[in-house]
Order: structure tokens, then C-alpha cells, then sequence
């Protein structure tokens, strides 16, 4: 029964994973009545980093302090402040974090050059791991010793007759006993 079902719920779930689409957390008590300030807002809120979910925009987020800066950055462009005057008071109020492209600087340094320097070193280790490290011994087989020639070129031959029989164990090739 439930193999008569699942087209349906597959077919259901499908159209509710559209739905989930990216989800605007801006909500609509917030939007300014002027169009052009609203643009403003919305172009300057990507930019600004949530310090709550910290890998989204405040305009992407449904955080409580996201909402509460997009309605603060609101109120400074009524206000008049431009966009650099925006970001300077955030930055002097969050520090260069609530930037999701934080400016290059001293102080930023670590994040800019921080992961291509942790990617070139682990690369020149690996190098030098694989270079350095010795061929295992099992890699390289020995070299046959007369019986077994003798049996390899019995067994590559024809005749049944020539076929010795097995030989038996005393030691393998590392000298250890059977």
C-alpha cells in the first residue's frame, strides 16, 4: 500500500522543498515607504554580517539582532547618513566582524592571508611526506630462487606429466618460521 502512496508523497515533498526556496527575513512592518531609501537598505544590508548566524546577512536572517540592526540601519538612512557613515558607525560599534567583506588592513591580516597560508603549507607537507617516504618492502617482490624457476617453468609447460609436486614449507621469505 505504501508503494501506490509514494509517488504521491514524493511528488508532495517536491513541491514543498520549492517552496523552501531563499527565505527574505525582512519583514514587511519594516520597509521604509520610500523606494529609493529601501533599495539603499536592502543593498547596504547584504553587505552586513549577522552576528548571530555569523554566515549570513542581517538580510538574509530571521535573528532578533538582525532584525534590529536592519530597523537601525533604517532609521540612520532616514536620518540622512550616507553609506560610509552607515558602516562606520557599525564598525565602531561591532568592530570590523559585522563586515562580511571586512576591509585589508593590519588587524585583518590573519583573515585574508590566514587559509591561502594554511593551504600552501599543508600542500609543501604533503610533498614532502610522499617524497620522503620509503617504498615498502612488500611492494618490491623477491627475486625466485632455483626451485622456483624450476616449478614456475614446470608449470608453464604443457606437459602434465613435468609438474612437480608442491613444495613444502619450511620459511617464508622474511626468515620467520611457518
Amino acid at each position: 500500500m505504501t508503494v501506490r502512496f509514494a509517488p504521491v508523497f514524493f511528488l508532495l515533498g517536491a513541491i514543498l522543498m520549492l517552496g523552501a526556496g531563499p527565505a527574505w527575513a525582512v519583514e514587511p512592518d519594516e520597509r521604509l515607504a520610500d523606494a529609493v531609501l529601501e533599495a539603499r537598505a536592502r543593498v547596504l544590508s547584504k553587505d552586513i554580517r549577522c552576528l548571530v548566524c555569523q554566515n549570513q546577512s542581517i538580510d538574509d536572517s530571521s535573528a532578533s539582532l538582525a532584525r534590529d540592526l536592519r530597523l537601525l540601519l533604517r532609521e540612520r538612512l532616514v536620518e540622512g547618513d550616507s553609506d560610509e557613515q552607515i558602516f562606520d558607525f557599525l564598525v565602531a560599534r561591532y568592530g570590523d566582524f559585522i563586515l562580511l567583506k571586512p576591509p585589508m588592513k593590519a588587524s585583518t591580516y590573519a583573515l585574508w592571508f590566514g587559509p591561502p597560508a594554511i593551504f600552501v603549507l599543508a600542500l609543501i607537507a604533503l610533498i614532502f611526506f610522499f617524497r620522503r617516504r620509503p617504498a615498502p618492502e612488500s611492494a618490491i617482490p623477491a627475486p625466485l630462487d632455483g626451485d622456483e624457476r624450476a616449478r614456475l617453468a614446470a608449470l608453464l609447460d604443457d606437459d602434465p606429466q613435468s609438474t612437480p609436486a608442491p613444495p613444502t614449507r619450511t620459511a617464508n621469505h622474511k626468515g620467520e618460521r611457518p
